[in-house]
């Protein structure tokens, strides 16, 4: 990456959501045009529509073929579809899902192409986006699947509180299963160099929860924690990372053990997810760690049911881009130190 502004692509999510909204809120604001080039992959009908029905006169795209046409001082467009669709605010419909998609992997494929330096997805709905092409729980999956299978990582966070989880879109009664010494190792691995590499913590200190409750009291209540996790933990130290724990997953949130932490991981979805929205819910951030990539969106879904009205609150968004600002930047920095230390601070040699 150059020293120009960072360029944010930025996918419509589904149409019917509020995705366009809080978008559209988001670079109403002049300020965030000094940070990034952002650059919509959608369609000027579908974003005229939501305009029009949220009744925001003083807004519109710069609408682009390229992105080497992205004016910087706008909010950019890029016609992925030319037709007009059909929108339905607040249902959930086969086209919201069939055009999200077409969105991100236009999206993707840009990123793929270096043509844009983040990717930031508005909410999709993870039902209506299954198709022959896209067989994902969700975005993180996608994502890992295209850029580096298996090394991703879905990070929550907001300022210091960082929360990873182990497993991700699983039914409950699959997280044991899946589950492993290995898996958590490595997930541990990944988190710790993307709090050294994206977020400039030297030595990051992680935390690990346990699986069952009380941390399973020492095995009275399963024996994950002795067989699994606790393994895990002791492999992870012997191998230069500063991890503790296991610790019961809701008097570590509940007394806020987490402040003591660079970084928490949990070992399922809601185990991670509902101390942390307890906490942090509208203004959080959803990013994956772990791949070559930058890519960050809002801790929220598609809201069907404000759809429409105009009070969507786009500060979870707006904080998504400036997440993705901040790590794009601080990669650049360690990967220019990692290359050569003294390239930042050289060290002046007596005359």
């Amino acid at each position: 990456m150059s020293d120009e502004k960072i360029i944010i692509g930025i996918t419509q999510g589904d149409v019917n959501g509020i995705g366009l909204e809080i978008i559209i809120k988001t670079f109403l604001d002049p300020q965030m045009l000094e940070l990034c080039t952002p650059v919509v992959f959608g369609s000027q009908k579908t974003a005229s529509y939501h305009r029009k029905a949220l009744n925001i006169e003083d807004f519109s795209f710069n609408v682009i073929r390229d992105i080497n046409e992205a004016n910087p001082k706008r909010a950019n467009l890029i016609n992925v579809y030319d037709e007009e669709i059909n929108i339905e605010l607040g249902q959930q419909t086969a086209i919201g899902g069939q055009y999200a998609f077409k969105s991100l992997e236009a999206a993707t494929q840009a990123l793929q192409q270096n043509k844009i330096h983040a990717l930031v997805t508005a909410p999709i709905n993870k039902q209506n986006i299954q198709s022959d092409t896209f067989k994902f729980p969700g975005h993180t999956e996608y994502l890992d699947e295209v850029f580096d299978k298996g090394s991703s990582l879905m990070i929550l966070m907001k300022e210091n509180l960082r929360v990873a989880l182990v497993t991700g879109h699983l039914p409950l009664n699959k997280v044991a299963e899946n589950l492993s010494i290995e898996k958590i190792v490595k997930k541990l691995h990944i988190l710790n160099k993307s709090l050294i590499q994206d977020f400039s913590i030297r030595k990051p200190k992680i935390a690990v929860l346990g699986l069952n409750p009380h941390a399973s009291d020492n095995g009275l209540i399963g024996n994950e924690e002795q067989t699994i996790i606790i393994p895990a933990i002791n492999k992870a130290k012997e191998e230069n990372v500063m991890v503790y724990g296991p610790y019961a997953a809701d008097g570590f949130f509940g007394k806020g053990s987490y402040n003591e932490f660079d970084a928490v991981l949990a070992m399922y979805h809601d185990q991670g997810l509902v101390g942390f929205k307890a906490l942090a819910f509208g203004d959080g951030v959803n990013y994956t760690a772990g791949l070559p990539i930058v890519r960050t969106s809002p801790d929220h879904g598609t809201a069907y049911d404000i759809a429409g009205k105009g009070i969507a609150n786009e500060q979870s968004f707006r904080n998504a881009v400036y997440s993705a600002i901040d790590i794009c930047k601080t990669r650049k920095i360690h990967s220019e130190i990692s290359e050569n230390p003294l390239k930042i601070n050289p060290i002046k040699k007596e005359r």
